[in-house]
């Protein structure tokens, strides 16, 4: 099967050093895996938000 020299390299590179796949997957779930979204939480804030006026710079007091 046919590996390209980035592949080759990239492989070699992974044997060589074991830990890089974890580092790589430490960074994913920090950077993109999310928390689970609580539904009760979540309404609770949504209610409790304060409406904003249609025009902000503008508020009569």
């Amino acid at each position: 099967m046919y590996q390209s020299e980035a592949t080759q390299f990239l492989n070699s590179l992974k044997e060589q050093n074991p830990q890089i796949e974890a580092g790589q997957q430490a960074g994913r779930a920090l950077l993109w895996d999310k928390r689970p979204v609580n539904l009760a939480e979540s309404s609770d804030q949504q209610k409790a938000r304060v409406k904003q006026t249609p025009y902000v710079y503008y508020q009569t007091f």
